[in-house]
């Protein structure tokens, strides 16, 4: 039985998650801050968390963030009434693994953790080694942080992990699926266009500023590889 954790403070909503998760075979807890839904997190490692951002204490961006820093891979679906495509693709970002905009429908909702419950816990930062060196490129997975002539690309973790999985493979194409699987810990959906997004990022923050090469390739109908061409 798949153990959920819910953090949300609104009791109604939150006693409703778990009644249906209850009904289709989960065994969720709840607590309604972000300080003890972190607690819970670190020492109870549920299977999946279902987390509002919006909370007293520390809130659900902060909790994302401090849980995917300290390496906790449980799979985290936002539930929020902050429904923007900013709101959503920084959660996704930051560690979330689905989105969810309120109101929502309950089927939905089980339907979500169950799949999060399928695919396990994400994958982790890389192991910290020796910094790759590509050109002008920089990984320094000490820091989890690319450097292009030495100035810093401000790249998220996510992004940093997707730089560096196709760094690794350098030359080789990885599917969307090899990368969802290495980066995310999942597989492909119908449409998803998580890899897509997240290339496209990283785009704009490395091949764009970049002095002298463009490092992520597209192969058309396959997917991504890294392998620098000069511009």
């Amino acid at each position: 039985m798949a153990k959920v954790l819910i953090i949300e403070d609104d009791d109604v909503i939150a006693q409703g998650m778990a009644r249906h998760l209850t009904a289709a075979g989960f065994d969720p807890l709840g607590v309604s801050n972000g300080e003890a839904g972190l607690a819970r997190l670190r020492y109870e490692r549920p299977d999946v968390c279902v987390l509002d951002l919006m909370l007293p204490g520390a809130d659900g961006w902060k909790l994302i963030e401090t849980a995917r820093s300290e390496g906790i891979g449980t799979p985290i679906v936002v539930v929020s009434a902050r429904g923007t495509e900013h709101d959503r693709v920084h959660a996704l970002e930051i560690g979330a693994d689905d989105y969810l905009v309120k109101p929502f429908s309950m089927k939905e909702l089980v339907a979500r953790v169950g799949a999060a419950a399928r695919r396990g816990t994400r994958a982790q930062e890389p192991a910290r080694g020796e910094p790759l060196e590509i050109e002008e490129l920089r990984l320094d997975t000490g820091n989890v942080q690319a450097y292009l002539d030495g100035e810093s690309a401000q790249l998220t973790p996510t992004e940093f992990r997707l730089l560096y999985a196709l760094a690794l493979e350098r030359g080789r194409v990885l599917t969307r699926d090899e990368l969802l699987q290495k980066v995310w810990g999942r597989r492909a959906t119908h449409r998803d266009r998580t890899v897509d997004v997240f290339v496209r990022k990283l785009r704009e923050k490395i091949d764009q500023r970049a002095s002298a090469h463009s490092f992520i390739q597209t192969r058309y109908g396959v997917g991504y590889k890294l392998d620098p061409v000069p511009k």
